[in-house]
């Protein structure tokens, strides 16, 4: 029975345990060479590397925004500074659940759709993955209170205290100073490497005015520090800082008492007055009116704000004084009056025989002078210096028609007509001084002679802005210098010299012809003006002016109550004093004032009192009318309530027939016009 049993091979059992457990020593060695490579890989060969991964989990390079220079007026009044506030802010790399962070801080803050609106454009902007992105600004101290005791629950969540641009004098120098506002998509889309480099930790730009002329230098280095963090993202510790560096205060020409004195003059009227110093060309005041709250647009201004603003009929956000292009009016006067001294179309004792209009030879048209409709009749005899101070427009027509406009367009140039000033804030428009050629390529017509009649009032197609008209009677002024308008005075301390663009050589006597006709148009006795120079102890030379809005067809009266009031007329004076040594140049227009509650040289008398002899006055306060000059006392309170008043109201009378004339039949070079 023992005979099919089988044994068991103990020997070869233990030839295989003995391979197994070669081969199991052999894998167990292996694996084991394996974690030493390893190792020695991570501890050896890539230990800086893992090293500074594991560094980053903690530590982090935040920047730090530099503070804005400030800006000063030219007594050292500021007037754009840095205000602290507390800002909540959340570090989006930092947040676990922002949707859920951001549910929890509105029971904690009173957090608006605004706020988020815009928290998720500056997310998109964010240009540092580390930076701070704040979504409320001006946290009070319950909602700090609040936050604090939820720190635990709000991952990358911080409060930060930071510094907030503030205008103190609000819409004063809003058009001037400008404002800062955030950068917006556009923005960041055209920074350079440089740009984005600067603007870490910044989220806000200069957006007009001088903020926006002078950003480079106001803005700043910005600095950067390394910190070490918690697991929660943070701070535990500052390791190492490079502090930012400030950005440069401006100081301005502007001198605040005397803007504030602009704007009481203007006592809420729609316009713009700009003063400049003749000696240098900086800008003294600068006003357009109505303004607006800079402060509005600092954190970001609401939809219904910018809606009123931009929606208004009285377009605060439009800067007049640069940017509003208004027919000259009889303001254009003076310098066509040295034209044709310097050029030899007239001289001071040439008279022409004024009727109270002007007719082209071979036309039948006639172009009115303001005393046809006023008087019934004529200025009479007129000499060049009567003719300055009446305002005889018959003059001027005659005289622009002999020189035409190949002569008047390039001497105007001198003056800066038709041009950019260059003054040192964004946006300005450069106004029409037409010419033969500029007609041309924008009507595709030629020069027409009635087009040259035109031009003698400062009507047609002439557009000039008040800051246009201040340096033209600012070169006048100076006899012959232009010199650059500049509403900076030094940046850092570093005065900025005065930039002469353009000077004209005119004889003295032609100067001084000039000079006494404007300074009789304010204090002659039958100067258009004269009511403005009542009580004042120093010369003002000046010229009024009237522009027309809409025309006036043949044979037809101006009667500003049938228009509607935009349709208007505007009101204009530009001067200077005093006289023997001028030092203030002055250009004021009230837009649509048609002569009703006062008159844009009473505004320029305030500026002129309050420049040389320290007057000022409040909102409404009226000139102190003193007998000088055979003025009666209380002439100057006439010529405010009385627009009839004589010397109160002068008009140029521009009118669609004057200029869309078909019957003119002059032997000149141009072809006459047969529709236009």
């Amino acid at each position: 029975m023992f005979e099919n049993q089988q044994f068991k091979d103990h020997l070869k059992e233990a030839e295989v345990f003995k391979v197994r457990l070669g081969v199991m020593i052999g894998l167990m060695l292996m694996l084991f060479g394996v974690l030493i490579y390893r190792y020695y890989d991570l501890q050896i060969v890539n230990y800086l590397n893992y090293v500074t991964q594991s560094e980053h989990n903690r530590v982090h390079v935040e920047p730090i925004p530099p503070t804005r220079g400030l800006i000063y007026d030219t007594n050292g009044e500021i007037l754009a500074d840095n205000r602290p506030s507390y800002t909540l802010s959340i570090i989006v790399n930092k947040n676990t659940d922002l949707e859920v962070t951001l549910a929890l801080l509105k029971t904690l803050v009173d957090i608006t759709p605004a706020d988020l609106e815009k928290f998720y454009k500056l997310k998109k902007q964010q240009i540092h993955p580390l930076e701070p992105i704040p979504l409320h600004y001006q946290l009070t101290e319950d909602e700090i209170a609040r936050l604090a005791v939820n720190e635990y629950r709000l991952d990358g969540v911080q409060v930060d205290a930071e510094l907030v641009r503030d205008y103190p004098y609000g819409e004063l120098f809003a058009h001037t100073v400008g404002y800062v506002s955030r950068i917006n998509e556009t923005e960041l889309a055209q920074f350079t490497e440089e740009q984005l480099r600067r603007y870490s930790g910044t989220y806000a730009i200069g957006k007009i005015g001088i903020e926006s002329r002078y950003e480079s230098d106001l803005l700043g280095e910005v600095g950067s520090q390394n910190v070490e963090t918690n697991a929660r993202g943070r701070v535990q510790r500052v390791l190492t800082r490079i502090d930012p560096k400030q950005g440069k205060n401006v100081t301005l020409n502007l001198d605040l008492k005397l803007q504030q004195q602009v704007v009481n003059a203007l006592a809420g009227r729609r316009g713009s007055a700009v003063a400049l110093n003749v000696k240098t060309g900086g800008v003294l005041a600068a006003v357009s009116n109505p303004g607006f709250d800079p402060n509005l647009f600092v954190t970001g201004i609401s939809f219904n704000d910018y809606k009123a603003l931009n929606e208004s009929t009285e377009t605060p956000l439009i800067n007049r004084f640069i940017q509003g292009q208004f027919p000259s009016g009889s303001t254009i006067k003076p310098m066509l009056a040295l034209a044709g001294l310097h050029l030899g179309f007239t001289d001071v004792n040439r008279t022409i025989s004024d009727p109270g209009y002007f007719m082209l030879p071979g036309s039948t048209h006639m172009y009115r002078d303001w005393t046809l409709s006023k008087q019934g009749g004529g200025h009479g005899s007129v000499n060049l210096k009567r003719a300055i101070a009446e305002s005889c427009d018959t003059y001027f027509y005659e005289l622009a028609w002999r020189m035409g406009v190949d002569n008047i367009h390039p001497f105007g140039a001198h003056f800066g007509l038709g041009a950019r000033t260059g003054i040192d804030i964004p946006n300005e428009r450069a106004g029409i001084w037409p010419s033969r050629d500029w007609k041309r390529i924008k009507t595709k017509l030629p020069w027409y002679p009635g087009d040259n009649v035109n031009i003698g009032i400062g009507q047609g197609f002439v557009l000039l802005t008040p800051l246009q008209l201040a340096v033209m009677v600012s070169t006048i002024a100076s006899r012959g210098d232009r010199f650059r308008p500049q509403l900076v005075k030094a940046v850092d301390g570093v005065v900025k010299a005065p930039i002469i663009d353009d000077h004209i050589d005119i004889k003295k006597e032609h100067w001084d012809a000039v000079f006494e006709g404007m300074q009789e148009v304010v204090h002659g006795a039958r100067g258009t003006g004269k009511a403005f120079g009542v009580g004042a102890d120093y010369l003002i030379a000046g010229k009024t002016g009237t522009a027309q809005v809409v025309g006036i067809a043949q044979g037809e009266k101006y009667n500003a109550s049938g228009l509607n009031a935009v349709h208007r007329d505007h009101v204009l004076f530009i001067g200077f004093a005093p006289v023997d040594n001028p030092q203030i140049a002055v250009a004021v227009i009230l837009e649509n004032d048609d002569h009703k509650t006062g008159h844009a040289g009473l505004v320029a008398r305030a500026i002129f009192d309050a420049y040389l002899r320290g007057i000022y006055r409040a909102e409404g306060e009226a000139i102190n009318a003193v007998p000088t000059n055979n003025a009666a006392p209380g002439k100057l309170q006439k010529a405010i309530s009385d627009p009839e008043a004589d010397g109160a109201y002068e008009s140029d009378t521009y009118d669609d027939s004057a200029y869309l004339q078909d019957d003119v039949k002059v032997p000149v070079e141009d072809s006459v016009r047969s529709n236009e």
